[in-house]
């Protein structure tokens, strides 16, 4: 376990919420993708070391990418992915799966929040991600929703946030 003050954690918005979908060819995405590496970069040169990434689908792929592509170029950086539940990617698409397994498989560590699905999963998933990092990066439309309660949380810890707005 990485200590807090070095470590970053994630948040943001699944396809369904945002305006391109799944399209990740679309120059929007492309652009966030590009806006998200930035930030993790410069979480980087702030001192950052240990990511947490939610693996949810979406922009947490996003993060979790640019993250391993950050440890290409500094290997000091660790990525932990913080499960929700082991059923958490039953019921993608398998290409969605696939994706899903070959980037835990990438991960230096896995965390499993709770073995069985409940409603409230998720956010302890999140909390967890919160608890143990000192800064979050989200990815927001400003819109209610699991990313707004993680960035409400963060706030209260008193967490460094950086919102990214999906499309510019």
């Amino acid at each position: 376990m990485r200590a807090r003050q070095e470590s970053c954690c994630f948040s943001g918005h699944r396809p369904s919420k945002l305006p391109w979908g799944s399209n990740e060819e679309d120059p929007r995405c492309v652009g966030l993708k590009k806006r998200l590496y930035d930030a993790v970069e410069d979480a980087y040169e702030q001192g950052m070391r240990h990511y947490i990434c939610g693996m949810a689908q979406g922009c947490d792929f996003y993060f979790c990418e640019a993250v391993l592509t950050l440890r290409k170029k500094h290997p000091d950086v660790t990525l932990e992915a913080a499960v929700p539940c082991l059923s958490q990617s039953n019921g993608w698409e398998a290409a969605q799966q696939q994706r899903y397994r070959g980037l835990i498989a990438l991960c230096d560590e896995e965390t499993l929040v709770q073995e069985q699905y409940t409603a409230s999963c998720m956010q302890r998933r999140n909390r967890y991600m919160v608890d143990h990092a000192s800064l979050l990066i989200a990815v927001h439309d400003g819109l209610p929703g699991g990313t707004m309660r993680t960035i409400e949380y963060a706030m209260r810890r008193g967490l460094t946030i950086v919102d990214i707005p999906p499309v510019m």
